[in-house]
């Protein structure tokens, strides 16, 4: 069975699924450079047939993401959630919803009727999104539209390899609700939990994100960057808006966009500062979702914890939910935000029964997801053709790993551009700048040479083998952490030998790399490793700032030249930039040579 999964609203994007498997997986802005791409996904469509070798006659199904939405016919650039860009619509709905949020608790009605008397608006969504499909693409099997919510718990459960567990979702909302929690029990799922997306938890931070002068729904990962520098002295005032209480969230504060964005400004003492506001919504979220999740965990689910929702990005949140009394394991879904609601779309039709179904049930993938190279991947021959028409003298080594890891010994920057691009928000070694991480100016003078405004410090990409030498209590979530999506506690010795990757609290987020997952990438830490005895390097996301991460060569070699990176190591070529940025050069130490440790398996690691 061929399923195609398309979402069509903030950075959208198509997937085809076949038999269970993701085969393909791309965002639209990875392809119209637009940076979280809100619209109609054709050139995702288009992409995601051709990687599969899928034509329309292949499909038996397709799967939209999200029942009641708007619906935009082209493309756009996502630009905050509170720009004045929407739409006439939009924003009467907006306005009004926010005019009289204070009334909800009163009259129950009122949310019931401010999302019946959109139904006309999201009927025609269904309409003009089937009719593209018949009329443009020559699809015309049943299409159907599933649950935002249900869309990322089918992307986690279905991409864990857990057989029983607890799934959570948690965002600024989608189909009138911010948060679902299900029991998966010998096969059979239920729904235990909803929060409204009147009490979104998320949507606070997201109006703390627009307080502090940042772009709501778009700059969160600001906020959790910013909060390690300040104190959590406002917890108390937010949980006058958003708490916990009875074994539900509540919007204590009865407000809901601008009206509870005033509200939260007006209680804030003169001159507060944004590290401290930044600071108290991470903490209050944290608590938030640990209140939640502990609450609800499945007696049935062997420990086992799979989450989705775009408040999992936030890889401190993850940290904490892992740390849980009777969470033994967890699975973020790599596409955790929007970004993976097409695949999660796709996936519906795996569930045991229910109306995602009635057109044939597709069997489950029952294994974890080994990597998320679902994009494109370039031959040496495109890649050359690129560089020549772009005048950028390259070389050929005959081995560009052990290569682009000297550089990295030597204090280089190297932009690495290899194999198929990722899906998610996340570089993983396909689409990656590299750096060594004993100096932790990098934060500062690599994220300006980026033109980034970025406050939380870059992250390492770490051999699995070495796991225990560099982080604490990772054995339950190695396989997240192969995706980037959670934070450990550091070890002294990761602290003492790699300051540019650890956080203030003492944590890192990293990417753990298997030899099977991405064989050159895991050469490049290898050879690093055997030069200066340390398992990790600085990835950070290939791309400059408001930027998507680059897709082609092309792409590649515009941030390369942009942000005169010092070398580009793209397919099996180098380059070296003709004008790189004045700095110092800092090498990498090599005294971590005599603490070099032994490479053992850890266990669950998979190697």
């Amino acid at each position: 069975m061929l399923v195609l999964g398309i979402t069509d609203g903030i950075t959208c994007g198509a997937a085809v699924v076949r038999d269970g498997k993701i085969v393909s997986a791309v965002n639209e802005e990875r392809l119209c450079r637009l940076k979280m791409a809100y619209g109609m996904p054709r050139d995702s469509i288009k992409e995601v047939f051709d990687l599969a070798g899928a034509t329309a006659a292949d499909v038996d199904l397709v799967a939209v993401d999200t029942e009641n939405n708007f619906f935009y016919d082209g493309v756009r650039p996502f630009d905050g959630w509170f720009t004045k860009d929407k739409g006439w619509l939009r924003n009467t709905v907006f306005a009004t919803a926010s005019r009289f949020s204070h009334l909800v608790d009163q009259l129950p009605i009122l949310e019931k009727m401010y999302y019946k008397a959109r139904g006309p608006i999201f009927r025609k969504r269904r309409k003009q999104i089937g009719g593209i499909l018949r009329d443009e693409f020559g699809i015309t099997v049943p299409v159907i539209f599933v649950d935002h919510h249900l869309c990322h718990a089918t992307s986690a459960y279905f991409t864990s390899g857990f057989e029983n567990a607890t799934l959570v979702t948690m965002d600024g909302g989608g189909d009138g609700d911010s948060s679902h929690i299900y029991w998966v029990t010998d096969g059979k799922w239920e729904r235990v939990h909803r929060t409204s997306a009147y009490n979104s938890a998320g949507n606070y931070y997201a109006y703390v994100t627009h307080i502090c002068g940042y772009k709501a729904q778009k700059h969160e990962g600001k906020i959790t960057g910013l909060a390690a520098h300040g104190k959590p002295i406002y917890r108390d005032l937010l949980n006058e808006m958003i708490a916990y209480r009875d074994g539900e969230l509540k919007n204590v504060g009865r407000a809901v966009f601008s009206q509870a964005m005033k509200k939260l400004e007006a209680r804030l003492p003169k001159g507060w500062k944004k590290e401290d506001l930044a600071c108290s919504i991470q903490q209050h979220c944290e608590d938030l979702a640990v209140q939640l999740t502990r609450d609800y965990l499945n007696p049935g689910g062997d420990g086992n914890l799979a989450i989705a929702g775009g408040i999992f990005a936030n890889v401190r949140i993850n940290q904490m939910l892992y740390e849980i009394d009777g969470v033994k394991r967890i699975f973020v879904h790599p596409g955790m935000t929007d970004q993976g609601l097409a695949v999660g779309a796709a996936l519906a039709p795996c569930l045991p029964d229910g109306p995602y179904t009635e057109h044939g049930r597709m069997k489950a993938n029952t294994e974890v997801l080994r990597d998320v190279y679902f994009g494109r991947g370039f031959t040496d021959e495109e890649i050359e053709g690129e560089l020549q028409k772009a005048g950028v003298e390259y070389s050929k080594p005959d081995d560009v790993e052990a290569e682009a890891a000297k550089l990295l010994a030597d204090g280089y920057v190297v932009a690495w551009f290899d194999m198929r691009m990722e899906y998610g928000p996340r570089a993983l070694g396909a689409r990656s700048i590299l750096y060594q991480p004993a100096d932790p100016s990098v934060n500062d003078w690599l994220n300006e040479r980026l033109h980034r405004t970025e406050f939380m410090p870059f992250a390492p990409a770490t051999m699995i083998e070495h796991t225990d030498l560099c982080y604490h209590n990772a054995v339950g979530a190695l396989d997240t952490a192969r995706f980037m999506t959670i934070t450990f506690d550091c070890t002294d010795w990761m602290r003492r030998h790699c300051p540019g990757v650890v956080h203030v609290d003492g944590t890192a987020r990293p990417q753990l790399v298997t030899r099977t997952d991405s064989p050159r990438y895991y050469r490049v830490i290898e050879e690093f490793y055997k030069l200066t005895g340390v398992p990790s390097i600085i990835n950070t996301s290939f791309n400059m700032h408001e930027e998507p991460i680059v897709n082609s060569p092309y792409d590649a070699i515009r941030a390369f030249q942009v942000g005169h990176l010092d070398y580009l190591a793209i397919g099996g070529f180098l380059a070296k930039s003709p004008h790189p940025l004045d700095r110092e050069i800092v090498p990498m130490h090599r005294n971590a040579l005599k603490e070099a440790p032994t490479s053992v398996p850890v266990a669950g690691s998979g190697q």
